[in-house]
C-alpha cells in the first residue's frame, strides 16, 4: 500500500511540474515597474489603452538625459 502512494505521489508530481504555467495578464503596475527596471527613467504618467483583447500600456517617461519619451508595453508581455 506504501509503494501505491508513494507511486502515485511521484505521478502526481510529474503532472504538476509538466503543466505549462498559465500566464496572467501583466497589470499596469506591472508595466511601469518593467519600464522602470529597464530604463531607468522616471515614470510621468501612465495609462491603459484598446479595448478588452488589445490592451496596450501607454507609459510617459522622463530618460536621464531630460528627454520625454513614450513607451507602449502590450499587456500581454
Amino acid at each position: 500500500m506504501k509503494h501505491l502512494l508513494a507511486i502515485a505521489g511521484l505521478a502526481v508530481a510529474v503532472l504538476v511540474t509538466a503543466m505549462p504555467a498559465v500566464a496572467t495578464p501583466m497589470t499596469l503596475q506591472d508595466a511601469i515597474a518593467k519600464v522602470e527596471r529597464e530604463t531607468g527613467a522616471k515614470v510621468l504618467s501612465a495609462e491603459t489603452k484598446g479595448g478588452a483583447r488589445q490592451k496596450v500600456y501607454r507609459i510617459k517617461v522622463l530618460t536621464r538625459d531630460g528627454q520625454v519619451k513614450v513607451i507602449d508595453v502590450p499587456a500581454g508581455d
